[in-house]
Parts: structure tokens; C-alpha cells; sequence
């Protein structure tokens, strides 16, 4: 792959591969050699360039992007209008990149354009951006190239997904944690992050006697995020915030509790706009529950739960309705349930990641190499009761960043095949959470624009994510 040293270049390779200046901004006027002939080694320059060659590389792909019509922008809208009840029936799929991630993205974009699939979000947690080694400005801009070279246009929603507290942390200096997330939410906005999901549910107090106080910490906090962020969005993209009342993994939530965090929310929010939707735990786990052959088990999701919550949050607090996280290891049969309960939508990212790690022409010498590494590092980490599968299965996530730049070097033929595959595991996801063919409905609600942050200078790596808490479906 082409990585360019220099932006010289780089420039020089733009100026060949039609493309245009107008107004000091990038505008590509032959769509088809831009992708063929530079696309490519842009990528590949803005995630492992050095100095001004990297960010030249990020720079020139915004610009390509918002030159063809493809905006990092804000589902708020949607979700209103399904608060206001006008929207039903369909669960937008927030599918979390974290390994291969230019190869993944084309392959959900490429699955989207072919399904007519407008409702679709792209995502990234917390604690994953410490482990696939993806800073929320790489992370946009790869989702972008992604759209670009699958000919993608119009609106692109790319989310932070569980923005999440940390109770050891908060428990011993709560002021940093919290500068730390702050940090963290103005980072994503400055990369065109224009949907935040909220994650104090790990602050849940379940030994208070009332439902109010045990939300009490989670509720306000959120009302102290959602306004931190409401004050530094883009006055022309207002972002959608989500917030979560049951920790997932731990007891299912019921719609009292909603009500309760919702009581406490509304009060320290104090006016304005608030979350547009909620998630909930109904019984799943973060990457699966695995059985000592490595392989996820059965496990069995409340979909009751899931309708009876959506539906408090729609009447009661005009919400988009429930969110679902830890989905993507779920039996193949579940996915036609979430539309049909209501949920607004799904996290889903654990399996993408194992299609990855388990293709056939994944070459064996890498994939070895990687468990030794795992074995080597975390042997700390392996319990008494612990097979060598449920172990690699367990922690093979933390060796997605040390090893990032040789799979992204695999050959472009095993990098085909296995977009092949995920491409085909996105469609069925599409087709399951009634997204197919929602282009045109979210053209009606949503309108992108080129925000001033979008295209402004990003902030450097800070301190707004950890390495060791597991949030991330």
C-alpha cells in the first residue's frame, strides 16, 4: 500500500487523480480515480503516516468526503420523530469498528448502498479506542474513506458509544474521571462525533431503598454531560444523547427504574434538550457468554422488557425508545424480534470482530503469533477454571491495537474475502432490523451540513480513555 512521506507527496498524487482546490478545500471531480488511484494510500497515510503527511491525509479525506455529499452528521432527528410516534417498526443497527476498520466500514457501506439502508450508525466505546488504538479522529476519518470508496452519499452518523465512568476511578478521584470524559466528549465532537451514549449506569447504587436514590449518581451525571455537550455542539447539528439505567450484564431494568432515572435526570437537567434515548439491560453480556470450547452459548434476551421500556420512554419522555446492547453473539433467530419489540436500536460489534479472528484464509502463522502474544501478556488474567479457549476468546480484543498495522498489511486479496463475508453478515442484520430501503425516510428527517467542527483542526490524543474497564458490546 502507498503511505506517503511527506504531504508533498501526497499533494502532488491529489493533483493528478482528479481532483481540484477551490477555496484552499479539496473538491474531487472524477469520483471513480480519486477512489481507484489515491483513495487507498490516504487511508492508509491518516492512520499510519507520520507528522504533517498523516494529517494532510485526514484533512484531504473530510474535504473529498464533504465534496461528494457525505457529512459526518446527527440522527436527533429521526429519533424525535419517533418520540413523536410518526416512526415505527425498524432498529438502527450502531455497529462498532474495532479491527480492520477501513475493510469493515466498506463492507457495512457497501451492504447499506446495495439495501438502500439509511438508518445505520457507526460507533466506537470508550475503552475500545484504548484497545484497537483508534483516536476518535482516525476512527471519522476511516469511516468516511470507508463511504467514499463504496460510493456512498449523504449522511454518516458516527457515535460514541458508552462514554463510560469508571467506579474505581470515581471512587478515588472523581474529579479527574469525569475531566477525563469531558475531555474525551470534545474530542469526538471536534472529529464530527454527532451522536454520545452516556454510560454512569456503572454508578448504579442498588443497596439505596429507593429507585430515585439508587439512580441518583447515574441521573445526574448524565443531566452533567448532556450539558456539557449541549454547550459545545454545533449550533446547526444538535447532537443525539443517550443515556443508560442498567449496567450491562447485571439485573434486567424495569420501567420504574426508567421512571426513576428519568425523575432525577429531568430535575438536574433543568430545561432543554435532553437524551433521545435510553439503554437497558435485557439480559445479554459484552462479547457473549462463552462455554470452554470458546464458542458463545445460548443465552435469552427479555424482548418484553424491551417493548414495555420503549414504550414509557416514547409516551411518557418522547424518546426514540430502548437501546440494546451486547447483541452481535446472539442467535441468528433473535434479530427479527428487536423491531417488532420496539427497540429503537442495537449495539452490535463482538461478532464482527470473530468473524475476523476465525476466517479460513486468515493466514495461521499471524493468528498463532497473536495467541502466544495473548498467552504472554495477560497469563495474569487466566482464572483456575478457565479453558485456553475461553481464555483467547476472552481477551484476544487487546492485541486488535499491537497488532493493527499487520492486518490492515494482509494481502488485498484475504482483505476481499473477509469483506465478503461481513458484508453478507451486515445484510442480514439490515434486512432482520427492518433498515433496508430507509434512505429516503432519513432524508426527510435529516438534512447534514458541514459543520464548522467538522472541518476544524482536531485535538491531539488526551486522556478521555482507559484501557481496563470492558465496556464495548
Amino acid at each position: 500500500m502507498n503511505l506517503y512521506p511527506n504531504a508533498a507527496e501526497l499533494e502532488e498524487d491529489l493533483d493528478r487523480s482528479g481532483t481540484v482546490r477551490r477555496e484552499g478545500a479539496l473538491v474531487v471531480t472524477n469520483p471513480a480515480r480519486f477512489r481507484e488511484e489515491v483513495l487507498d494510500g490516504l487511508v492508509w497515510t491518516a492512520v499510519f503516516g507520520i507528522r504533517d503527511a498523516k494529517e494532510t491525509a485526514r484533512r484531504s479525506i473530510r474535504e473529498a468526503a464533504a465534496s461528494l455529499g457525505i457529512l459526518p452528521a446527527s440522527i436527533l432527528p429521526l429519533y424525535e420523530a419517533r418520540g413523536r410516534g410518526e416512526i415505527s417498526g425498524l432498529t438502527v443497527p450502531a455497529i462498532n469498528v474495532r479491527m480492520l476498520a477501513y475493510d469493515t466500514a466498506r463492507a457495512a457501506c457497501r451492504a447499506a448502498r446495495t439495501l438502500e439502508t439509511g438508518a445505520l450508525v457507526f460507533e466506537i466505546a470508550r475503552s475500545e479506542m484504548g484497545y484497537t488504538d483508534q483516536r476518535p479522529d482516525e476512527y471519522a476519518v476511516v469511516v468516511l474513506a470507508a463511504a467514499i470508496r463504496e460510493g456512498w452519499t449523504g449522511p454518516v452518523f458516527i457515535q460514541g458509544d458508552h462514554f463510560q465512568t469508571n467506579p474505581k476511578k470515581m471512587a478515588a478521584d472523581p474529579d479527574r474521571e469525569i475531566a477525563a470524559i469531558e475531555a474525551l466528549i470534545e474530542e469526538a465532537i471536534a472529529a464530527g462525533f454527532y451522536q454520545i451514549d452516556i454510560d454512569t449506569s456503572t454508578l448504579v447504587d442498588l443497596s439505596k431503598a429507593t429507585l430515585e436514590e439508587q439512580q441518583e449518581v447515574n441521573s445526574r451525571l448524565t443531566a452533567r454531560f448532556t450539558k456539557f455537550i449541549r454547550a459545545r455542539e454545533p449550533k446547526e447539528v444538535p447532537i443525539s444523547v443517550g443515556g443508560e439505567i442498567g449496567e450491562v450484564g447485571k439485573a434486567n431494568s424495569t420501567p420504574d427504574e426508567l421512571r426513576a432515572y428519568m425523575n432525577v435526570y429531568l430535575r438536574e437537567l433543568g430545561g432543554g434538550k435532553g437524551i433521545s434515548k435510553v439503554s437497558v439491560q435485557t439480559g445479554s453480556s459484552h462479547g457473549g457468554v462463552v462455554g470452554p470450547d470458546g464458542t458463545v452459548l445460548r443465552v435469552q434476551i427479555d424482548f418484553e422488557t424491551l417493548r414495555r421500556i420503549s414504550k414509557v420512554a416514547r409516551e411518557e419522555y418522547r424518546l426514540a425508545g430502548a437501546v440494546q446492547h451486547g447483541a452481535s453473539t446472539l442467535p441468528a433467530e433473535f434479530f427479527g424480534n428487536f423491531p417488532q419489540s420496539d427497540c429503537a436500536e442495537i449495539h452490535l460489534a463482538t461478532e464482527f470482530q470473530n468473524i475476523i479472528y476465525d476466517h479460513p484464509v486468515l493466514p495461521l502463522p499471524l493468528k498463532r503469533e497473536v495467541e502466544r502474544w495473548l498467552f504472554e501478556k495477560f497469563a495474569d488474567q487466566k482464572q483456575k477454571t478457565e479453558t485456553d479457549s475461553q481464555f483467547l476468546y476472552k481477551t484476544r480484543k487487546q492485541a486488535i491495537g499491537p497488532f493493527k498495522e499487520r492486518f490492515w498489511n494482509l494481502p488485498a486479496g484475504t482483505r476481499e474475502a473477509i469483506r465478503e463475508t461481513l458484508e453478507k453478515k451486515f445484510a442480514f442484520l439490515f434486512e432482520k432490523l427492518a433498515v433496508t430501503r430507509t434512505r429516503d425516510l432519513v432524508g426527510r428527517y435529516v438534512q447534514p451540513v458541514a459543520a464548522a467542527a467538522e472541518l476544524a483542526a482536531v485535538a491531539g490524543p488526551r486522556s478521555g480513555y482507559v484501557r481496563d474497564d470492558e465496556a464495548g458490546d
